[in-house]
């Protein structure tokens, strides 16, 4: 694990992903292959195709939460000399993802559940750091509903707060609208918009109209 100082640089640096001629096949099924692309600092680099094209699939290869079966995914680091690339083993520092996969505990409080994810990074200031994340997402910290009682977009909510907690600057998306209402889209477009402003790099995985309006490119996946 890397030490606290260590993990807080790379939160502070840019991140670029580069990735050329990726493939991935489960047994004997192809998802996709010879993908390649850039997501930059300050962009979205979309990932569109029809459903079962491999959109999740890639961005669980680029988070590197799976290895791909040819090809190379690069993360690298502004404030490394040269831009030079981090080490996999040091990826989850600076990565933030936001899926429907992730796991969220429904016998905890949404402050319980942040509590619980930033020992497990052994996160600083873990009170303001989680009651700061929920205010950030429109969800009331001094709330103790537990988690079975949300509805599917405050848990959306929550899992963006979960995903930002240690202020990463590289963010996964995999469809992150879906269980939103209106007013939760206006606000996902807005906090979309807050990070590309600070310089974030933004992945994201969609088929959304709206949400691909917000793509600088494109890496489109046939069916």
């Amino acid at each position: 694990m890397l030490r606290a100082h260590a993990i807080f640089s790379l939160m502070r640096s840019r991140i670029s992903v580069r990735f050329s001629g990726l493939a991935k096949h489960f047994d004997m099924r192809l998802v996709f292959r010879d993908v390649s692309g850039e997501a930059r600092p300050g962009e979205v680099l979309l990932i569109t195709g029809p459903n079962g094209s491999g959109k999740s699939t890639l961005l669980a290869l680029l988070a590197g939460l799976s290895r791909p079966s040819r090809g190379t995914v690069l993360h690298l680091a502004s404030s490394r000399p040269d831009g030079s690339e981090i080490p996999r083993s040091d990826w989850r520092n600076h990565i933030g993802v936001v899926s429907p996969a992730m796991a969220v505990y429904d016998e905890l409080s949404g402050l319980e559940n942040l509590r619980f994810f930033a020992r497990v990074r052994g996160l600083p200031d873990i009170e303001t750091r989680c009651r700061a994340a929920l205010e950030q997402v429109g969800l009331d910290p001094t709330r103790g509903t537990l988690v079975r009682g949300f509805s599917t977009g405050m848990t959306q909510r929550l899992k963006i707060a979960q995903a930002m907690l240690h202020e990463p600057p590289l963010m996964l998306l995999d469809e992150p609208g879906s269980n939103l209402d209106p007013e939760g889209r206006q606000w996902l477009e807005r906090w979309v918009q807050d990070l590309l402003a600070t310089g974030r790099t933004l992945i994201l995985a969609t088929n959304d109209p709206r949400e691909m309006e917000w793509g600088s490119c494109r890496v489109a996946l046939p069916g």
